[in-house]
């Protein structure tokens, strides 16, 4: 059963990780996906491809999402070839982690917006098309950081709180138009980032979740598809904690 058959899907920050993992899903449930990306064309060509061996639309668009203007321009050059959008998954994000005592204005300020700045950004601009047909998904990735906090992330924690709050609003202010707007918060997930760390670090992260190991993008990509098609669609203003446990 392919779930998202003709829907068209945004999705930042995609061409690894968490991201690519949703659209890789999405691809395989009969999405077409639009994707952004910030530095490799190659990573990004080869995900289009990819994702067009699947049947389906697939294309990468160079675009920083925590830029106003770069987003608005984005979302209208995918309407303008596609002819809509019914999914946005805001996902692209950064860390620059240290003590707060450590922390300069640059680490801040670049975290804040690229993190939440860039999820006002895109729904602000989808949600123009979004209204024009009264129905739409809206997917932020926050982080269980988010909602617990953690030492030596605080400008990151700030950024995915921010995320949760902002999405509640977007949620009542467009529940009647037929728009929901929900959030998914990872815990541990293993990534090639996390593949670079040492394994007994890893593994001890690992023993003290409830289910024993790491999430994979794939967890979290079926999550995102549960909140981006019709089996959520009374579902909006939620939180969904995909962690093993570890908020329990």
């Amino acid at each position: 059963m392919n779930m998202l058959t003709g829907k068209n899907a945004l999705i930042t920050g995609a061409t690894r990780g968490i991201g690519k993992g949703i659209a890789e899903l999405f691809a395989k449930q009969g999405a077409n996906v639009a994707f952004t990306y910030v530095s490799s064309d190659e990573k990004a060509r080869a995900l289009e491809a990819e994702l067009a061996a699947y049947g389906v639309k697939a294309k990468g668009y160079k675009s920083d999402a925590a830029d106003f203007k770069a987003a608005d321009e984005l979302v209208n050059a995918i309407v303008a070839e596609w002819g809509t959008i019914d999914i946005l998954v805001n996902n692209a994000g950064i860390t620059r982690d240290t003590l707060l005592m450590r922390m300069s204005e640059q680490q801040w300020d670049e975290v804040i917006n690229a993190n939440l700045k860039s999820v006002f950004n895109l729904t602000k601009a989808v949600q123009r098309p979004m209204l024009k047909q009264r129905s739409g998904s809206i997917i932020n990735m926050s982080s269980v950081v988010g909602v617990k906090g953690n030492a030596g992330q605080a400008n990151y924690a700030a950024s995915k709180a921010g995320i949760i709050g902002f999405s509640k609003s977007v949620a009542l202010e467009l529940g009647s138009r037929n728009i929901r707007c929900n959030v998914i918060a990872p815990g541990f997930i293993e990534t090639e980032m996390t593949g670079a760390l040492d394994e007994k670090v890893v593994q001890s992260w690992r023993d003290a979740i409830p289910l024993k190991r790491g999430g994979t993008p794939e967890d979290v990509a079926k999550a995102t598809l549960f909140l981006a098609s019709d089996l959520s669609s009374y579902v909006t203003g939620q939180v969904i904690n995909v962690c093993g446990g570890m908020l329990t």
